[in-house]
């Protein structure tokens, strides 16, 4: 006996292929869309920074972190036994230490989210034992502000392809982030170019270092991560 045999027609075929490629075309975009936000965070943490430290300035007419009348500021029970960093020279309108200073330094850079934080500026833990008191950008990773530095000056955090630190009063950097998203960020924010101008992308470092060369764009890997620094 003969069987016929049946298998899927061309339009069956073609059918098949459309819903595939509209399945992954949705995936994609979902994808790019995931990036986009997440690329928006990251920029929303270096805009709203600058937001912080001028309503204190504008409430207290001091900066965060570098504020000596602090305790008075905002209560002296607040913190225990004060809430003035235990180094630098305070009230001298200079946010000393670095930007991924921990509670070990007790910085003026590491007091800036609990100045911001107990003047209601900024959400976030005031006390600076708490795990989670260093905020965390998009990416998991720290984010931290430390005064800008003088334009050939060996303690800055980053310096372009010039060797010259970053341009600005202060230096926000926001650590962990995907090569793809440095590009983005200094194309949204800067000059597109992540070792030139007021943002610039080095690689991934715990410790601060004495002298980082930023990345130029061409060389930056999509898929390492970097320390992203802007001053403002």
């Amino acid at each position: 006996m003969k069987r016929n045999q049946s298998g899927f027609t061309l339009i069956e075929i073609a059918i098949v292929l459309v819903i595939i490629g509209l399945l992954l075309g949705g995936v994609l975009k979902g994808q790019e869309l995931i990036n986009s936000a997440k690329v928006k965070n990251l920029a929303t943490d270096f805009k709203n920074i600058p937001v912080f430290i001028y309503g204190y300035q504008d409430k207290y007419k001091a900066l965060p972190g570098d504020d000596k009348d602090v305790d008075a500021h905002l209560g002296a029970t607040l913190c225990t036994p004060t809430c003035v960093a235990t180094t630098g020279t305070h009230g001298n309108g200079v946010i000393e230490g670095n930007w991924n200073d921990k509670v070990a330094t007790d910085s003026e850079a590491f007091r800036f989210w609990q100045h911001v934080r107990l003047a209601g500026l900024a959400p976030g833990p005031t006390s600076t034992a708490d795990a989670s008191y260093i905020p965390q950008n998009a990416s998991g990773s720290d984010i931290g502000i430390q005064a800008g530095t003088a334009p050939a000056a060996t303690t800055a955090p980053v310096k372009d392809v010039n060797g010259n630190a970053i341009r600005g009063s202060y230096v926000i950097c926001s650590a962990g982030i995907l090569g793809k998203f440095a590009k983005q960020l200094d194309s949204t924010l800067d000059d597109g170019n992540t070792e030139t101008g007021s943002m610039l992308a080095t690689p991934n470092y715990t410790v601060a270092p004495a002298s980082q060369a930023a990345t130029a764009t061409a060389n930056i890997v999509d898929s390492y991560t970097y320390v992203v620094c802007m001053g403002v």
